[in-house]
Parts: structure tokens; sequence; C-alpha cells
């Protein structure tokens, strides 16, 4: 569980899988319109890394100017760790996927701020937590709506018109009082 972790968590891995979500199918050349700042080679190399871990697949090929060109798509099931793997992991691996996804955030916010120029307003930079008290049904009501919406989202495509930006979603329930920590 913690290997597979590693290999997705890794900043570059992350974003690789993150352009097949929602069943996309891309050749390397589309990923990497999808992902300019990320060198050819490190995308080639992070791809098979991906591909060896059974997390992307060929799904077909084509034969472009002499050269076989492959469309890759995430394998099912395989582009993040499942419940039931997540579920039997040790708190120490649970933790440390945790922080490995945080450093994520963090990288990425990172390079935001190392740009020359930044409008954070114009940007839509936020971050935010706040406290929702909600029964059981309320909570799945919720994330079925929030699901909904990230779904309707995720259906858009590049264009010179539209910005990439990045939505992470951080759950964590109250402790439950009396229990130990």
């Amino acid at each position: 569980m913690e290997a597979k972790a590693k290999l997705i968590l890794h900043p570059v891995r992350m974003r690789i899988v993150q352009t097949l979500v929602g069943d996309r199918r891309l050749t390397v050349q589309e990923m990497g319109e999808r992902l300019p700042d990320v060198p050819q080679a490190t995308l080639y190399r992070n791809l098979n890394k991906l591909v060896q871990g059974s997390v992307i697949e060929v799904v077909s090929q084509h034969q472009v100017r002499g050269t076989i060109e492959k469309v890759y798509a995430l394998v099912k099931g395989e582009a993040g760790l499942s419940a039931e793997e997540f579920q039997k992991s040790t708190k120490e691996e649970k933790m440390s996927v945790f922080m490995q996804f945080v450093g994520t955030l963090i990288n990425g916010f990172g390079s935001y701020l190392n740009q020359d120029h930044i409008d954070l307003v114009k940007d839509g930079v936020t971050f935010r937590q706040v406290e929702l008290y909600l029964s059981d049904e309320e909570f799945m009501e919720f994330l079925q709506s929030v699901s909904a919406a990230y779904r309707k989202a995720m259906q858009y495509e590049p264009a010179e018109e539209r910005r990439k930006r990045t939505v992470s979603t951080i759950i964590i329930p109250e402790a439950k009082k009396g229990e130990d920590h």
C-alpha cells in the first residue's frame, strides 16, 4: 500500500494521473500540452513508472509518420488507493500518505508563488477551513453534491480561455470524545 502511495503521490506522477482522471485517454504529446512545465524526458520516465506499477495502461496504438503513438488511460480502480487498501494500512502508513499529499499541495503553492507576477484575487487562490455539523445522511448528501460538481467541471478540456486550477479536498472528522488518541 505504501509503495503504491509513493508511486502515485510523487509530484510529477500525481499530475500525470490527474490528466487522465475522468476516463480520459491521452497520448504523451497531449499530456505534455497539459503539463508544459514538465520536461519531455521527465514525463516519459514517470509515465513508464506508472505503467510498470499498473496505474496507467496503453489502451491503443496508432502509426504516426513512421512511429507508434500510444494512447494511455488509468487502469480501472488503480488511480488511487482503494478504501480497503487504506483501511488495512497502519496508522504510520496512513500518516505517511497524508504527509505526501500535503507535501504535494505545498509544492504546488510554492510553484505558484515563485512566479514573477501573481494576483491571488484574480487567480482565485483560496484556502479555508470550515466546520460543518452534519448528520451522516446530511454529510453523504453534501459529498454527493460536491462529487457532482467535480464531475461536471472535470469534463472541460484545456482551451485558450481556460486556466488549470487545482482543487484539493481534505475531510477530517472530529475525534470521538473518550477514545484514545
